[in-house]
């Protein structure tokens, strides 16, 4: 029982030590183009296979599929964008299927192993903005942070909101 015990244990704990995208993907995938490379001249790196991510700006969902607008970040060890404010500028993800864009809502972050197709060109702001665009292969959406971690929220412990005479 112990050997069961300790062997779900450990499955476990490598379950969620997991990469964001499949190992396959992770193999085929060129660790030697960053994104800053990518981004001065994606038209040179087209059919190349990258592992990127970020947060969500914007979805647009289209006939063939879902745009996905997209602020990069840096990814971590495990593949999740990091949690900072430098960023090498933003592109767009092509996937072939319709997303919901209240559970892709922006702010959310992604991961995304995916084939340079290109470049376009699109209104950011009052300006033309020329994006590196791919089309996803596996896309991993991760889980909301936390907002309490960032602000913590103080509970009178003598508060009662259900007793009648203890109204501040």
């Amino acid at each position: 029982m112990k050997i069961i015990t300790v062997l779900f244990g450990i499955m476990l704990f490598l379950h969620g030590c997991t990469y964001a995208v499949s190992p396959a993907m992770v193999e085929k995938a060129d660790k030697t183009i960053s994104f800053e490379k990518l981004r001065s001249d994606p038209d040179l790196y087209q059919g190349k296979l990258l592992i990127l991510g970020g947060t969500i700006a914007q979805i647009t969902n289209l006939k063939q599929g879902s745009l996905i607008e997209v602020v990069q970040k840096p990814l971590d060890y495990w593949g999740k964008p990091k949690r900072t404010n430098r960023t090498g500028g933003r592109f767009l993800v092509l996937h072939s299927r319709f997303l919901n864009a209240m559970t892709y809502a922006p702010g959310r972050e992604i991961t995304v192993a995916a084939e340079v197709e290109g470049t376009r060109s699109k209104a950011l702001g009052d300006s033309a903005y020329s994006y590196p665009i791919v089309v996803s292969k596996e896309l991993k959406l991760w889980e909301r942070e936390r907002q309490s971690w960032d602000s913590p929220q103080w509970v009178d412990p003598l508060y009662d909101p259900n007793s009648p005479g203890t109204r501040y």
